[in-house]
């Protein structure tokens, strides 16, 4: 069967009954690692890692741990990841798909009503932090898998599961490692979303830290000194006179609107009584699709220096924290796209939509990679609905089990021979 063909109807009421048979399986594993705690910071992940392996382990599958070294991590700000990859590869002559989850996620913050690593059912609802973004998705690719090998139905080609870690640093020490190192090389690849559409594209971000440096002296006699917090004062104006002037650049695609730039955190100065000798800034400018990193990093360095140009006794130094470029559909999403959607009708009842996002993700990664990437998963219909990355997150089991259910009728026509 080509990737472009349909999997036999009867094959697919098969997965679709083993899915429903298993699914309190798949939820009581969703519960488990809901359980383990992966906030990040600290990012210490490891042991996430392990219970996972430790569950596929004992389904007989062979897995790989790839521990990022000690003195990488510390250079990173994280205190372990061991990234997991599990191959199940069947007859030659079909494609690798390879789908990837994090399963590191910001702390669990104040306010909730469920314990956020209780993994709590509740009206239809689990809750927990990662439960929608995107532990959910953990359960949704390892249940689909077990379908289609359980579906009767010989197999060509290979899936690789990918469980990463380090998604909110960015993901360079995750997928990127991993890519990076020729562990891996899939033709396709299927990402965790946090969308009920299928995601085709996203934006990029650049994020800085700009170091305003002055002189400090005592607050009785503010001009024998530098005023570095004066100097940050301009900056701060132009960044934010320069971030409405992004509302008028617009991108073509749907799901993505324009440009932003934010000031996220200020730290400076020493007491009341002292003129400030430092202020640091830090800032993230979300790039659309259509834009290219390096020159709108060169913008920002250059309106930056512009702002204190001429204050006596002011250096700035800006220095770059983060460059995530933008997911861009590459030739054969196309293939992707065309099935998720085709069983996603089938299930729901609905046609889900290909939009892009403003959020950013590991899925560019692999489009980096020169591989078609699109995200979709179980995780929320909208962030906002499912509340990831604020109190009582939670993933719809309805959603939970209709997306691996959809999950597996993908894998069915790209893999079903």
């Amino acid at each position: 069967m080509t990737a472009t063909a349909s999997a036999d109807p009867a094959l697919t009421a098969r997965l679709h009954a083993w899915v429903d048979a298993h699914f309190d399986e798949q939820v009581a594993l969703l519960q488990r690692l809901v359980g383990i705690p992966t906030d990040t910071p600290p990012g210490d992940n490891a042991p996430h890692a392990e219970a996972v392996a430790a569950v596929l382990e004992g389904w007989g599958w062979q897995v790989e741990r790839h521990a990022v070294p000690e003195d990488e991590m510390r250079a990173y700000g994280m205190r372990s990841i061991t990234n997991l990859i599990a191959r199940r590869a069947y007859a030659p002559g079909g494609p690798v798909i390879a789908l990837n989850v994090h399963g590191d996620v910001v702390p669990p913050g104040e306010g909730w009503t469920h314990d956020p690593y209780g993994g709590e059912v509740a009206d239809g609802r689990l809750y927990g932090r990662a439960s929608a973004v995107s532990k959910s998705d953990f359960t949704t690719y390892l249940h689909a898998v077990r379908a289609l090998e359980s579906g009767g139905a010989p197999l060509k080609g290979g899936v690789e599961l990918h469980f990463t870690y380090d998604e909110e640093f960015g993901g360079l020490k995750g997928p990127g490692w991993l890519l990076e190192r020729g562990l891996s090389k899939p033709d396709y690849a299927v990402c965790a979303s946090f969308s009920h559409a299928v995601v085709t594209a996203h934006n990029g971000c650049l994020q800085f830290e700009v170091t305003v440096k002055g002189k400090a002296t005592h607050g009785s006699a503010p001009r024998t000194g530098h005023d570095a917090l004066q100097a940050a004062s301009r900056i701060l104006a132009e960044i934010y006179r320069q971030a409405a002037a992004l509302d008028e650049i617009h991108s073509g695609i749907d799901g993505i609107t324009n440009p932003t730039m934010i000031v996220g955190r200020i730290e400076g100065g020493t007491n009341t009584n002292v003129v400030p000798g430092q202020v640091v800034l830090k800032m993230d400018r979300r790039l659309i699709p259509e834009e290219y990193p390096e020159q709108v990093e060169a913008r920002v360095r250059q309106f930056i220096q512009a702002a204190v140009e001429g204050l006596p006794g002011i250096t700035v130094d800006i220095r770059r924290l983060l460059l995530a470029r933008a997911l861009r559909p590459l030739p054969g999403h196309e293939k992707l796209v065309a099935s998720l959607q085709k069983h996603a009708r089938d299930v729901f009842g609905e046609d889900i939509p290909a939009v892009g996002t403003p959020l950013y993700a590991d899925a560019r990664l692999y489009a980096e990679h020169g591989i078609p990437t699109v995200m979709y998963g179980a995780g929320p219909r909208t962030v906002l609905e499912s509340r990831a990355k604020q109190a009582d997150e939670h993933v719809m089991l309805s959603d939970l089990k209709g997306a691996t259910r959809v999950m597996a009728g993908l894998l069915a026509d790209f893999l079903a021979a």
